[in-house]
């Protein structure tokens, strides 16, 4: 019997994945110049050939001042058009062709990371604030050790002017202009692990009593206009989806949260996808800080590998016609066909494995090969142990982070790729 992952699907803006298999985003680290490098592209050509339903780029920062790490490609001007900006266009054309060398549509993730952007990160100096919603800190943690740390790390953000949003929300469409001039097949536009669009979501980092905060329905104004005025812009056939998180609600703001997933349902979203964590609290790594107040889950949700099933379910029960991605610790057919045939999404979004082997869908789809080698083991990374005296949930994370980043420049270099060790 075929697998349910090799069926295609058709997004509301009438472009078809090949099969439900979704390289997911991931960091990079190789745009040195902030531009599409060589290696860059070396990289995605590699994923190209993988078998993938759809390939996600790592993020496009649209602010070169405003950066989530020092080696993302970003926008480092008003875009104007094609014709204005015609070296541009060439430039990022070279990338979207190999994603797509194959026939597999490419979608850029693009983000801007408020007031998460690491002080040596993007063009505006280690001592310039950045950019919020409101004036919250990041917090790791209540020591002196983790107030130090997160000092050294972030400076203190701004909240943002109505002009400062006005702003971004341009530099979001300028870049997604960008993505469909140079022949990618979509964005998403990055809601999720803590970055502005997330703060401007959240009640916790949103304490405006403006036009942009104060509601749910305010709060979310910020990406729906950045999703409407896109729509004005680019072809019909271009798809415009949305990471959310799934795990920095509590149950007094669930409600909250489904209101804003039915906005943009309502606003024509072509895809959501369901991921979770920010830096104060990494679940999207699966470090996430112990909560001992948190709901077991049962012993079948335990045993699927999704890190966020549960709530794409609830989601998919409200928006059954909302067509959903799910990424976060699939690691096996069994696993992602589940997840696919309980109805918890449409997509399923695979990080690390794609990382250690680009190919990796063909095993998956390899209708010869038995489910029990249709997977992939894979260890968390080893922290070094003069490093465990720091917040272990931040210095695990970026352990993972680090070392996926490592074997992606090894895919970009054509050096084979290590799995982390027992």
């Amino acid at each position: 019997m075929p697998s349910p992952l090799a069926d295609p699907v058709k997004l509301p803006c009438g472009l078809v994945l090949p099969n439900r298999l979704s390289k997911a985003a991931m960091a990079e680290m190789l745009a040195k110049t902030n531009q599409p490098t060589s290696a860059l592209v070396d990289a995605y050509e590699q994923w190209s050939d993988g078998g993938w339903g759809s390939i996600l780029t790592g993020n496009v920062q649209v602010d070169v001042n405003h950066m989530g790490s020092p080696f993302d490609p970003a926008l480092h001007n008003e875009y104007k058009d094609s014709e204005t900006n015609s070296a541009l266009v060439a430039q990022w054309k070279k990338y979207a062709d190999i994603c797509q060398k194959h026939g597999t549509p490419a979608i850029a993730q693009i983000c801007h990371p408020g007031r998460q952007s690491f002080r040596v990160a993007g063009h505006r100096g280690i001592f310039a604030p950045t950019l919020a919603p409101s004036a919250v800190p990041i917090k790791v943690g209540n020591s002196y050790l983790e107030s130090l740390i997160g000092c050294l790390v972030w400076s203190g953000p701004k909240e943002m002017t109505t002009q400062d949003v006005e702003r971004v929300i341009r530099q979001f469409v300028d870049t997604a202009r960008l993505m469909a001039d140079a022949g990618f097949s979509g964005v998403e536009l990055h809601g999720a692990h803590g970055y502005l669009i997330d703060q401007f979501l959240n009640g916790k980092t949103n304490l405006r009593t403006d036009a942009y905060g104060g509601t749910p329905e305010k709060r979310a104004r910020f990406v729906l206009e950045i999703l409407s005025q896109t729509r004005k812009v680019v072809p019909s056939t271009f798809a415009i989806g949305i990471k959310l998180n799934s795990a920095d609600h509590s149950s007094a703001t669930f409600e909250e949260t489904m209101t804003q997933i039915a906005l943009l349902a309502e606003a024509g979203i072509d895809f959501m996808e369901i991921s979770g964590g920010t830096y104060e609290d990494p679940k999207m790594m699966g470090r996430g800080k112990a909560n001992p107040a948190a709901a077991p889950k049962s012993a079948r949700t335990a045993a699927r590998e999704a890190f966020f099933l549960e709530f794409s379910k609830e989601v998919r029960q409200r928006h059954p016609g909302l067509v959903l991605m799910l990424t976060g610790g699939f690691r096996t057919r069994a696993g992602a066909e589940a997840a696919i045939r309980d109805g918890a999404c449409d997509l399923v979004g695979i990080g690390r494995p794609g990382a250690i082997d680009p190919r990796f869908p063909r095993l998956l789809l390899d209708e010869s090969v038995g489910d029990d080698e249709a997977g992939m083991v894979l260890n968390n990374v080893a922290v070094p142990w003069y490093m465990r005296f720091l917040p272990l949930h931040l210095v695990g994370a970026g352990a993972e982070s680090t070392y996926y980043s490592a074997q992606i420049q090894s895919l970009g270099k054509g050096i084979a790729t290590v799995a982390p060790p027992l």
